[in-house]
């Protein structure tokens, strides 16, 4: 989330940032220990899993890799990958 640092940090402090990063927007990390994995606390990680194991299982059931590629608005390339990676983790499917 997005916050003015006029709101929440006392005037030496910007002014110590400044003269680092004048003007731009930084990114600073959450303190916490335990941080989450990407995609864990919104839910993209299980819809990319569930969308790539349906990728997968239509391939096996030889629908095309421009088909699927089509029809999940994704590259060849990146389709092929999905299939790749399923084959390396010791899923079958055939050769692309």
């Amino acid at each position: 989330m997005y916050k003015n640092a006029r709101g929440v940090l006392p005037d030496a402090l910007i002014e110590e940032i400044q003269k680092y990063v004048d003007g731009e927007s930084i990114y600073i990390p959450a303190k916490t220990e335990e941080k989450a994995e990407w995609g864990h606390r919104n839910g993209t990680k299980a819809r990319y899993a569930t969308r790539n194991a349906e990728i997968r299982s239509l391939f096996e059931r030889n629908v095309s890799v421009s088909e699927l590629s089509e029809r999940f608005y994704l590259s060849s390339d990146t389709v092929r990958k999905i299939i790749r990676a399923a084959e390396k983790e010791g899923g079958r499917g055939k050769g692309t």
